[in-house]
């Protein structure tokens, strides 16, 4: 019988009629039915590219597997690693090779399940385990913030070991980093430099949501020599939409808790020459005491402009320094005049309250100042004065992505008051 022209033996089937009982049936087959046999052992119809036995198989080259000799043809080939994830692969018409279209992860282990058919159809069965090597080098991931309860803004950080270029490299890395929350919100993550992605929603985070993010780079090849190392993940957790937001033009902050009013307090922004910055601003800490002095901010000693203060209750949201924080000193401009150096000033009292409502993440925002607007990525959590649209060109996976993007280190600058 040949390759092409295989035929099944019909089964014969007689049904026996008795006095005594009628409708019982017997069946019975040639036994010459190739399907019918138990899968042979394949090993020597098959070769494949994962190396001599006790040698680990370079992640970098593809995986191959051949049929041996003219009889034999592979049906079906699958590859999965430790962690479940398959191997995709393409096997040629003629089902003499499958090779891999992805690459093999590093320092993994690969189960390699194989199926054959010989000339008259007989089906064999090989399963192979196999190691790659490890990487070269790794590509590790940590994420930020901390674990714990934030404000509605917050963004998620990944912080990587070495730089990523290119955006064939900066997509793997993209799809490896998965982050979900509960309730479900449409988010993406951004390219603020070679080595830092920045994740925030589309709107903020809803209130009282899980948020969680992972890593599924480990062993992902993504640059020649450069492979994804472990991660921790994270878990974090939203409060109540908090928001302050300042009008520096009217001297007020209206403080909203879920949509809803709860305070409105006097306050001082920043003088000419030292206006506070517009736009959306996240808390990034709280100091209970701050001393303030002008030279932090390039103010000379004994001018005009010079302070040295010693602040309470400051709750920071930009890392050069400003703050919202109590300003007894200037009590009679509260709700009438801007007379400080670039902070949010009001009393002691209300001070203190908003330093115990707030939590790193929560919403400070400032409007009708005549200072510029708050820089996306240099000087704390700018993010949320991206454009949606604008934010997803800072993604691998949008066609407007940025190639190797140069550093924005945070300016780490004393405060201003």
């Amino acid at each position: 019988m040949n390759h092409t022209s295989r035929n099944r033996i019909p089964i014969r089937c007689a049904l026996l009629v008795t006095p005594l009982a009628i409708g019982a049936v017997a069946c019975g087959g040639s036994g010459t039915d190739p399907l019918a046999d138990k899968p042979y052992d394949a090993a020597e119809q098959i070769a494949f590219s994962g190396g001599p036995k006790g040698r680990a198989a370079d992640p970098d080259e593809p995986l191959e597997v051949t049929a041996k000799g003219g009889d034999s043809r592979i049906t079906d080939v699958t590859a999965t690693d430790a962690t479940g994830r398959y191997l995709r692969g393409e096997l040629t018409p003629d089902g003499k090779r499958w090779r891999s279209t992805a690459p093999l992860a590093a320092g993994a282990h690969y189960t390699l399940r194989v199926s054959t058919e010989n000339a008259d159809g007989r089906p064999g069965r090989k399963t192979i385990g196999f190691n790659t090597a490890p990487a070269d080098r790794l590509l590790r991931v940590r994420f930020g913030p901390d674990s714990g309860t934030y404000g509605v803004g917050q963004p998620i950080t990944a912080e990587l070991s070495v730089p990523v270029k290119g955006r064939a490299a900066r997509a793997t890395v993209e799809r490896a980093l998965r982050v979900h929350s509960q309730p479900v919100v449409e988010g993406a993550w951004h390219w603020v430099n070679d080595r830092t992605l920045h994740y925030r929603p589309r709107a903020y985070w809803p209130a009282r949501a899980t948020v969680t993010a992972r890593s599924n780079l480990e062993g992902i090849k993504v640059a020649d020599g450069l492979h994804g190392g472990p991660a921790r993940p994270l878990t974090l957790h939203t409060g109540a939409r908090i928001e302050a937001v300042t009008d520096a033009s009217a001297h007020q902050m209206v403080v909203k808790r879920d949509g809803k009013t709860i305070r409105t307090i006097p306050v001082t922004t920043g003088k000419p020459g030292f206006a506070t910055r517009n736009g959306v601003k996240v808390v990034l800490a709280k100091e209970s005491f701050v001393r303030m002095r002008g030279t932090s901010i390039g103010i000379a000693e004994g001018s005009a402009d010079s302070y040295d203060l010693p602040v309470h209750w400051a709750t920071r949201v930009t890392w050069s320094g400003e703050y919202v924080h109590a300003a007894p000193w200037s009590s009679g401009s509260h709700g009438a005049a801007n007379v400080s150096h670039g902070c949010t000033g009001m009393s002691s009292a209300n001070a203190q309250w908003f330093f115990d409502l707030v939590r790193p993440g929560d919403l400070v925002a400032v409007v009708g100042s005549g200072g510029s607007t708050m820089t996306p990525f240099d000087n704390g959590f700018g993010d949320w004065n991206l454009s949606w649209d604008a934010w997803r060109k800072g993604s691998a996976l949008s066609a407007g992505v940025r190639e190797g993007s140069g550093p924005a280190d945070a300016a780490r600058l004393r405060p201003a008051v």
